[in-house]
């Protein structure tokens, strides 16, 4: 009996041994994995410290305000709207949320479903689903997700784990006598939860206050926001800024764990930039300029306005579209012509060709002087209207026989410096990328024929329409040409160059003002209760090289007002117009600079005047 009791304490005893046995070895094992990892991480010479501290170092990036583009009266022509965007993390959103989601959203659920789906099916991996942009901050979506994120509804869900092994199992299992055959269970979980994976994201899109009007100048920005053409592509520098760039990084000096930022960029918001541009005058003219490109048929239309100082006022192209609409681009509506294009200026140069002649002494322009123009002179032969003309005649019907008449007189190398000092050939310095420079010759390339084109504006020099209205501001300074000027802050030189005197100054002017008078070429540009003055202009286009076969035209009319001291100089340009009548009538009739670019003076120059009265 004793012998049995024994048996049995010693059976139990061995037991007990095995089980503690086989604990201490699962224990022996799991240590013996961990010093194994643990080695692994120090031999990749990564302490488990680094590894932690570079877990939690990251780059913030603060993104840059881009600058205001303002008018002379800091009028906001270009600014960023602050917005917000929805976006969407596909993958945590519960679907007992959909519903409330897309009524908040204001889309339909189908919508919703289908846009998450597409995005998980697509890009597996990527989280971000901007599902609403460009909001405003009164938009009622703002206030609708505000709302939904304070709901909490019960998200039930089905869990499926897997059984642990026991420590015996562990042991037999590693040293690979037992397969392992895991084993799985599932749970129903439910909790009352919030909505998730949504967010409200600032975002900024650029507004332009004046749409079209000022499109071609100002340009745009494209769908990585930096500017691609106009203003904000000239001075994208200027107007982006730099973003802020900071370095976050766990701090092990310390015993306490904090972040400490190390800024790589300062960050530097993007500076405004003031054109000396009048909202209120470009408005004025841009409705005339398309006016007048819809009723003449015309291609484009373009027109510039000065102040006497050489500060632009107004710079303007049609066709132009709405930047605000990113759903349509047309690059052909974005070109400035004004600086672009290089043209023949016509019959607008005679005033020069004049006021040379008179200040050499060539001409008297006095009443009784007349000019003979009953006989051919090189290419350019006589229209047999007239046998002689006085000056004034000359301007006033834009005899090219006449012009030509008198620049026989003048000495190619006076001509050229003249027109060199006019700024023909030359460069504005305005918006460089996108301007031409035009063309005038040496004088010593000159041919006979090319020293009389001249004089009428064709032959060795082209010009843009900016360089031309330049010129014209001789007649509001007494014979000097200051610089032109578009944007407040960029240093330009304030010299005049003196070029005429002010006696032929007036003198022309007098007759430029008779010329917009029912006897002159510029009739149509009269305007009631003030004196204009100015000159047509109307050149036959260069196409592939060569002169238009089909007389396709461009209209032009330089004008200034009032004639003493003026107030503005304006020139206006119409590409091909195909429509045009005799005043008062609607009798067709071809198209001049006289019944069609002298008409959009006319009616973007008195709206400008009437509006300016004090």
């Amino acid at each position: 009996m004793r012998l049995f009791r024994f048996s049995q304490k010693s059976q139990n005893y061995s037991t007990r041994q095995l089980v503690f046995q086989s604990i201490f070895s699962s224990i022996a094992v799991v240590l013996f994995f961990q010093i194994i990892n643990i080695h692994q991480i120090n031999a990749s010479g990564v302490s488990i410290q680094e590894k932690a501290a570079q877990q939690t170092q990251f780059t913030s990036i603060i993104k840059a305000r881009r600058g205001n583009i303002l008018d002379r009266n800091g009028d906001i022509l270009a600014s960023d709207l602050i917005l917000q965007k929805v976006n969407l993390d596909s993958t945590q959103i519960q679907a007992a949320y959909i519903p409330k989601l897309a009524q908040a959203l204001m889309i339909s659920e189908q919508e919703l479903k289908q846009s998450i789906e597409k995005k998980l099916s697509r890009h597996a991996g990527r989280k971000n689903l901007i599902i609403k942009k460009n909001l405003k901050l009164t938009d009622p979506i703002l206030e609708n997700i505000a709302d939904l994120k304070k709901v909490r509804l019960k998200i039930c869900k089905t869990e499926k784990k897997r059984n642990k092994n026991n420590p015996v199992d562990k042991v037999l299992i590693f040293a690979k006598i037992k397969q392992e055959k895991p084993t799985y269970s599932t749970t129903k979980i439910c909790r009352m939860e919030h909505i998730k994976g949504v967010r409200l994201q600032a975002d900024t899109s650029r507004y332009y206050p004046k749409s079209a009007t000022l499109a071609p100048l100002i340009g745009r920005i494209n769908h990585n926001k930096k500017g691609v053409s106009g203003i904000e592509g000239e001075f994208e520098s200027t107007l982006a800024g730099q973003d802020g760039i900071s370095h976050l990084s766990f701090n092990t000096k310390s015993r306490r764990a904090y972040f400490n930022p190390v800024t790589q960029k300062a960050l530097k918001h993007g500076q405004d930039i003031q054109l000396t541009i009048d909202a209120n005058v470009q408005f004025h003219v841009y409705t005339a300029i398309k006016k007048a490109v819809k009723n003449h048929a015309a291609d484009s239309g373009s027109a510039i306005v000065l102040k006497p100082n050489g500060e632009i006022l107004a710079m303007v192209n049609y066709p132009a579209d709405d930047p605000n609409n990113k759903a349509s681009y047309n690059p052909k509506h974005y070109r400035n012509r004004i600086l672009s294009d290089q043209i023949d200026p016509g019959s607008t140069i005679k005033p020069f060709t004049m006021l040379l002649a008179l200040d050499k002494q060539k001409i008297t322009a006095t009443k009784d002087e007349l000019i003979d123009v009953s006989k051919s002179i090189g290419h350019v032969k006589p229209d047999k209207k007239y046998t002689k003309m006085t000056v004034k005649k000359i301007l006033q019907k834009s005899s090219n026989l006449g012009t030509v008449n008198i620049s026989e007189r003048l000495k190619k190398e006076e001509m050229y410096d003249t027109w060199y000092k006019l700024g023909f050939g030359r460069p504005l310095g305005l918006i460089p990328s996108i301007e031409t420079l035009g063309i005038l010759k040496h004088y010593s390339l000159w041919s006979e024929s090319d020293k009389r084109s001249l004089s009428f504006g064709y032959g060795p020099m082209q010009t843009n329409l900016a360089q031309l209205a330049r010129a014209y501001l001789v007649f509001a300074n007494a014979g000097f040409v200051p610089e032109l000027k578009l944007i407040y802050g960029i240093a330009s030189s304030t010299t005049k160059t003196k070029i005429f005197s002010k006696q032929a100054i007036d003198k022309i002017a007098e007759f430029l003002n008779s010329v917009v008078s029912q006897q002159g070429s510029g009739y149509r540009a009269q305007i009631e209760g003030f004196e204009v003055a100015g000159k047509t202009g109307t050149v036959e286009i260069v196409v592939n090289g060569h002169y238009s076969e089909d007389g396709a035209k461009r209209t032009f009319f330089a004008g200034f007002v009032p004639v003493k001291k003026p107030k503005y100089i304006m020139i206006t340009r119409l590409d091909q117009p195909k429509k045009c009548y005799l005043q008062h009538s609607k009798t067709k009739t071809s198209c001049k600079g006289s019944n069609s670019a002298a008409i959009v003076f006319k009616e973007a120059m008195q709206n400008i005047l009437i509006s300016n009265q004090p």
